[in-house]
């Protein structure tokens, strides 16, 4: 049986100091020309059509570039490897020393098949909620095949059948509440069971791939995310709530389904309830301008302050890194270009057009020198250097 399929390798890239997409490319193709033989030469296999496009992807700051590979291959899977292991060869681009890893080969027919699976899921969940009031017994029968699987217990905490082995995990807070996912064939949730989190729950969740915290749409929901973030740290990747005042044990599927969909990347959303909880404990006490600190998270973007010029701008990107310094005048622009841009680091005053052009490109962290009147304006949180000490 043919082995041959849709593959795509997957490297970063590492070079001390400034070269272009097109440097890292030619290096690709010239270096590892005569490495593998006649039959694994990159640029016949390009102009056949058996090696698909090369996608560069570059992040410049301080004079150090790093960045993302992308090679798609239709060989079979053993000379895919072979390339592969040909890209971490390459030590130089142009007068640079150069690192070039990779971290893992995708089989496309396999995230295909994934995908398959899981929208199918998701369509089944559709029609088993759509159901009307007249078919309600059709309704239980197929509810009745989604839940086969029962809860379990792990290290005393309630918990899916699935939590073990899979490379996802939804905290949430009771045994109802896994239960009640349970119901829509949710199988890998785990109840913190309201007695702080288990070291047993931060040993597990640091194996994960992704950790979502589901978490009822109260005041009660949010500290428990407090507690979590604290405890798990970067292990938590994605944060969801319920809808304002309900609890996850009472949700219907369709809820269920909307609500995970419409999950946050977690350093946003505990930077957001951090603020909402302050702002809340504030009014509460009678106090005014609350008095903030950054999450670490944030605090770890201070660096970028370091010798950037007055009214100079870097936007923090996906990854964590820093853009090239941009001038107030440019940054419209530079944002409008940036794609997933997480935050902000302002070398001034945080006023309402800062506020406005952040709000703009999806990002709600800034930190600037100073901040104005109004810290949280238009959905963006804004920290001044104090908050990061």
């Amino acid at each position: 049986m043919s082995n041959e399929g849709k593959y795509v390798i997957h490297a970063t890239i590492k070079v001390d100091g400034t070269v272009a997409r097109k440097d890292v490319i030619g290096a690709i193709f010239g270096q590892t020309e005569g490495l593998l033989g006649e039959s694994l030469q990159l640029r016949k296999l390009q102009r056949t059509g058996r090696i698909g496009h090369v996608d560069v992807s570059l992040n410049n700051h301080k004079g150090r570039v790093q960045g993302a590979i992308e090679v798609s291959s239709s060989i079979d899977q053993v000379s895919t490897a072979v390339i592969g292991a040909a890209l971490e060869t390459i030590d130089r681009i142009g007068p640079c020393k150069a690192v070039i890893k990779v971290k893992d080969i995708e089989n496309i027919r396999s995230a295909k098949r994934d995908h398959v699976i899981d929208r199918a899921k998701q369509l089944l969940l559709e029609i088993v909620n759509s159901a009307s009031g007249e078919s309600k017994n059709i309704l239980d029968e197929v509810r009745a095949v989604l839940t086969l699987d029962t809860e379990t217990d792990f290290e005393e905490m309630t918990a899916g059948p699935n939590v073990k082995n899979s490379d996802a995990i939804i905290i949430v807070e009771g045994r109802n509440d896994v239960r009640n996912l349970l119901k829509f064939g949710i199988n890998n949730a785990i109840a913190t069971m309201g007695s702080g989190v288990k070291p047993q729950l931060t040993e597990l969740a640091a194996k994960k791939k992704t950790v979502t915290a589901f978490l009822d749409g109260d005041r009660g929901g949010k500290l428990l995310l407090m507690e979590i973030s604290g405890k798990l740290g970067k292990s938590l990747t994605h944060v969801a709530f319920a809808p304002q005042s309900r609890e996850v044990e009472h949700l219907e599927g369709k809820v269920v389904t909307k609500c995970l969909g419409q999950k946050e990347v977690a350093s946003k959303a505990v930077s957001r309830i951090q603020t909402e909880i302050q702002k809340d404990d504030d009014k509460a006490v009678g106090k005014g301008k609350p008095s903030l600190e950054a999450p670490d998270e944030i605090k770890g973007w201070a660096p970028m302050m370091d010798g950037l010029k007055a009214n100079y701008a870097v936007i923090v990107l996906a990854d964590g890194t820093g853009s090239d310094p941009v001038g107030a005048k440019a940054l419209e622009n530079a944002l409008g270009e940036s794609d997933g841009a997480q935050g902000l680091v302002f070398s001034g005053k945080v006023t309402n057009r800062i506020h406005e052009l952040a709000s703009g490109a999806g990002i709600n962290v800034v930190v600037g020198k100073t901040v104005g009147p109004q810290s949280l304006k238009l959905g963006v949180q804004a920290y001044s250097v104090k908050d990061l000490e």
